[in-house]
């Protein structure tokens, strides 16, 4: 089941989104130290205490149907001008992967923002995972340009998808 969360599980969808963001630090040598911003290591239940209130985003979970109803997936949605939106923290549990269940929280995404009048979805990636790309790409993005920002030791590749 997909839907949006509530603040008291806010806590739990930190977990996850650290516990998945941590292996893309894993893979490509991210630390506390060396990117502090980055997701595995930035997000708090304060942030997106934030991000529900002050940015009105869409906080949107998928949830474990089989078992005790637990968060095993997560995305954030932003509405910006323009009729566009921005995709945030996309993320599955590692041991939940390849399961169909980051498709599923991509269409939702997709439809909630169509829902809301959104034409155009924007996001960004670790330009250097190649796999994370592809995987966007086979579903309609196409990568726009990159940014190469001090305070991270990768650069930021951003993507977006009309959704007419």
């Amino acid at each position: 089941m997909i839907k949006e969360i509530s603040k008291n599980e806010f806590a739990e969808c930190v977990n996850v989104i650290k516990k998945s963001f941590q292996t893309v630090a894993d893979e490509f040598g991210f630390t506390i130290e060396n990117a502090p911003r980055f997701t595995a290591f930035a997000t708090t239940v304060e942030r997106l205490f934030y991000q529900l209130e002050i940015e009105h985003r869409l906080l949107v979970a998928y949830y474990d149907d089989d078992g005790d109803g637990r968060i095993l997936g997560y995305y954030s949605l932003m509405f910006l001008e323009n009729s566009e939106c921005e995709l945030s923290n996309l993320c599955v549990l590692p041991e939940f992967r390849h399961q169909k269940i980051g498709e599923a929280l991509l269409e939702d995404a997709m439809s909630r923002a169509r829902n809301k009048g959104c034409k155009k979805m924007k996001l960004g990636i670790v330009e250097e995972n190649k796999r994370i790309r592809a995987w966007y790409e086979k579903h309609g993005f196409t990568h726009t340009h990159t940014v190469k920002y001090d305070y991270f030791p990768f650069t930021c590749g951003y993507m977006e998808r009309e959704l007419i």
